[in-house]
């Protein structure tokens, strides 16, 4: 193969990647814009590691059905214990405003939804 084919080869794979990041990227936009809203929140920190667990009050649910949820939540209250477990008792709370986190899923009974799979952020 000579060298010039080679060149054009390797610019037009270059530019199928390009394409295919901008592609996912608009993606990602598209699922933003349905994102839930929770207007309060409660997530424990143990040992200063937080929960994978969020309890949500007067949420939206999406109305995608995708692997992971984003959700904008106006008030976040983090509980903050002294151990591992609640025993130790609550060395602290605290009130986080605006935050935006993201979930694998959810369940909801009476009015609450409790997202789960939440990394720290």
């Amino acid at each position: 193969m000579n060298l010039t084919l080679k060149r054009l080869l390797g610019a037009t794979a270059a530019a199928a990647t390009v394409a295919a990041a901008l592609l996912g990227t608009g993606a990602g936009t598209a699922d933003a814009a349905d994102s839930a809203h929770c207007d309060r929140a409660e997530q424990d920190i143990w040992s200063g590691d937080p929960s994978r667990n969020v309890t949500g009050h007067r949420c939206s649910i999406p109305t995608h059905k995708h692997r992971w949820y984003t959700i904008e939540i106006d008030t976040l209250v983090q509980t903050r214990y002294k151990g591992a477990t609640p025993d130790g008792g609550v060395a602290r709370t605290e009130t986080l405003h605006g935050r935006t986190i993201r979930c694998l899923g959810y369940t909801s009974s009476n009015g609450t939804v409790n997202w789960f799979g939440c990394p720290p952020a």
